[in-house]
């Protein structure tokens, strides 16, 4: 019996032994495919349909997993980065109702005899982006720096804006040149409203009060802005 006892004793210990996690194989395809995903479209990343799969995935890695507290990290990462871009497209959808909200005088351009920027060097006709210059030209949410080179250079910086309750902002307009009334025929008549470095509206010239500059360069007030 001493034996016995000796023997039950020393194999006790293995028998409490508890198998270490495993690694999850959801996880790291999940890991995997997110990287992937995020490298090709940075923060974008978060709001594409794609990225509901990889939730799934890490939603099936099993709790007692070598890698569950990975991907709840990654869970909670996602869904703050969605969050987060959600809020940012709302403000901007936000921005450019509220742009095209604001009746006619609620923009102020100074007017005088000097031009109020250099216009931009024209551009051979391949410059810029492969697309630049084809279809109907730059459109809310193209980026500005496309204006500087894109579009067969047919855009030029204009007066900066004052738009009420936003403040300044830089504006660019068609070129007057008989290629680019040709090419952007829809432009002739607006401004591109620069925000945030990109175009947050097409805004007709129609809208815009010109007032005439004071003495000393500055814009004069203009008393019925925003009426």
């Amino acid at each position: 019996m001493g034996v016995v006892s000796a023997v039950l004793l020393t194999l006790a210990p293995t028998a409490c032994r508890r198998t270490p996690p495993a690694p999850s194989a959801e996880y790291e395809e999940a890991a995997r495919r997110f990287r992937a995903l995020y490298s090709q479209k940075l923060d974008e990343a978060y709001l594409d349909p794609g990225v509901g799969e990889i939730e799934a995935q890490l939603q099936r890695v099993p709790a007692d997993s070598l890698d569950a507290e990975g991907a709840r990290e990654l869970l909670q990462r996602i869904k703050e980065g969605r969050q987060r871009m959600e809020a940012a497209a709302l403000e901007r959808e936000k921005a450019v109702a509220s742009a095209r909200e604001l009746p006619p005088g609620s923009y102020v351009a100074p007017t005088n005899d000097e031009p109020a920027a250099a216009p931009a060097p024209a551009q051979p006709p391949d410059a810029g982006p492969e697309d630049a210059g084809t279809g109907n030209g730059p459109q809310a949410g193209t980026a500005a720096s496309e204006l500087i080179a894109g579009f067969r250079g047919c855009f030029q910086r204009g007066a900066p804006i004052d738009v009420q309750g936003r403040g300044m902002r830089e504006t660019w307009q068609l070129a007057d040149r008989t290629a680019c009334r040709l090419e952007y025929p829809q432009h002739q008549d607006t401004f591109l409203l620069i925000e945030e470095g990109k175009v947050l509206t097409l805004l007709p010239k129609s809208a815009v009060n010109m007032v005439p500059s004071k003495a000393d360069g500055g814009p004069a007030p203009a008393t019925d802005a925003g009426r």
